[in-house]
């Protein structure tokens, strides 16, 4: 491996492990947060989906402004942009600065990721590509574990204002290495960027959000309630009637002709609306109600990071032999079985018999889940629309997250208690037993299966 392609494996590994860790610290905090700026479960909701929003609406269109502007000059935006948002997160005054705040971050959060993975395809090739790209997997996984611990002892030693200042020291460290690297910058000729399905995008997304957080504050007869609602669904519609007629779309929507690719996606936003939820409420009950510390609560999930990183791999290579159709299913209901034993729960918790054994359960079944379902998905296309494909897939898994925190306010009946936690729970279990089925019917084995008309998907209308 060159210098320089040793510096650009780094700068791409810090500036996705900025946004993974961001992802990954917040819920711990979130508790910390409503108690010192009010607003209790929506503030706490709107912390997370603010964020998801712009972050969600906007990762596809990231693509096309690397193509124009540079991926370098991209990166350079996101980081600044992270890090400026981070620091006067820090130091918002209120809730509504602080949510606010984090739609900004989420706008450059968009920027950091693809624009990362790109710059890693543009300088490897072969072999090579493929160990960059599984360095950049393994060590960006790490902040899936860095992130609960390291925020729970932020907020229970210091304030949880510093949970968004950790982000400076990565972003000035990527930033030096990006004015060290001194690499040309690479731009494509008539290349459009979609600020139309962007627009739309984040309206169709955030409408039905605000509806769906704020019903339980304003209900669902108030016009601050319908009127977003109306208007979101209508803009998604929009959306979609738009893809189809635009000359270079955010959402290339042929992708979906192929079957393991749509019924992956549909998988993936089971699964993953699953984490989101249930990552939310366990974080946040194991503190508010069972009592245990920001540290305590932040270990909690930290088999489930370790099992991932160390067995993702193992049934990778499984799913090369058997196909991935067996693990997208069996690992979904694992995991669901696992939240099931969540039921046991009520005010006063025990971590070793009502938490750990469902923890275990789920850290087995995601594992296998993983790494077969990427597979499956970028698997179903083309080599040269694998770009675009992990990008959908990854919009996809934002927008799951984006919609079931939404819907928490909808699931529980006033505050939070052990009713309205296994309400949750539940529903977080149905999600995972859904992405189960939906592989279980859906998803093919063959690789060939995608040259064969009956076995594609009907386009969307």
């Amino acid at each position: 491996m060159t210098r320089d392609q040793r510096f650009v494996l780094t700068i791409a590994i810090l500036a996705s492990f900025v946004a993974f860790l961001d992802g990954s610290v917040i819920n711990v905090a979130l508790p910390a947060i409503s108690s010192e700026l009010g607003g209790g479960l929506s503030t706490q909701q709107w912390v997370v989906d603010a964020y998801l929003i712009t972050l969600g609406s906007l990762i596809l269109l990231a693509g096309s402004l690397s193509d124009v502007f540079g991926r370098l000059v991209i990166l350079r935006i996101g980081l600044i942009g992270f890090g400026l948002a981070s620091v006067f997160i820090a130091l918002a005054p209120s809730a509504e600065i602080l949510i606010l705040l984090r739609g900004v971050q989420g706008i450059a959060g968009a920027l950091l990721v693809p624009s990362s993975l790109a710059l890693i395809m543009s300088t490897f090739r072969g072999t090579a590509q493929a160990h960059a790209i599984g360095q950049w997997t393994a060590w960006t996984s790490a902040a899936f574990i860095v992130g609960p611990v390291l925020g729970g002892a932020f907020v229970d030693l210091l304030s949880w204002r510093l949970v968004f200042a950790i982000n400076v020291i990565p972003i000035a460290i990527t930033l030096w290495l990006l004015v060290k690297l001194g690499h040309r910058d690479e731009r494509k000729a008539n290349t459009r960027i979609d600020f139309l399905g962007a627009a739309l995008g984040i309206v169709g997304l955030g409408g039905p959000v605000f509806a769906l957080i704020e019903q339980g504050n304003l209900g669902w007869n108030s016009p601050a309630v319908v009127i977003p609602l109306v208007v979101g669904i209508l803009s998604f519609i929009a959306f979609i009637v738009w893809q189809r007629r635009a000359a270079q779309p955010m959402l290339p929507l042929e992708l979906f002709r192929h079957r393991n690719f749509s019924l992956g996606n549909i998988a993936t936003f089971f699964i993953y609306g699953a984490l989101a939820l249930g990552g939310f409420i366990m974080v946040v009950y194991l503190q508010e109600v069972a009592g245990y510390s920001a540290t305590f609560a932040g270990f909690a999930f930290l088999p489930s990071s370790l099992a991932i990183i160390l067995l993702s791999s193992f049934f990778g290579r499984l799913s090369g032999t058997y196909g991935p159709r067996l693990f997208m299913t069996l690992g979904p209901f694992l995991a669901g079985v696992g939240y099931v034993t969540f039921l046991s729960m009520g005010e006063s918790v025990n971590y070793v018999t009502q938490v750990l054994p469902g923890v275990l359960l789920f850290s087995v079944g995601m594992s296998m889940t993983v790494a077969p379902l990427t597979s499956a998905i970028l698997g179903a296309i083309s080599a040269e629309q694998a770009g675009i494909g992990s990008a959908v897939n990854n919009a996809v898994s934002r927008i799951a997250g984006l919609v079931t925190v939404a819907l928490i306010g909808v699931i529980t009946v006033g505050s939070l208690s052990p009713a309205n936690f296994h309400r949750v729970v539940i529903v977080t279990a149905a999600l995972l037993f859904a992405g189960a089925l939906t592989s279980f019917l859906g998803i093919r084995n063959s690789a060939a299966l995608d040259d064969d008309p009956s076995e594609v998907a009907p386009p969307l209308a």
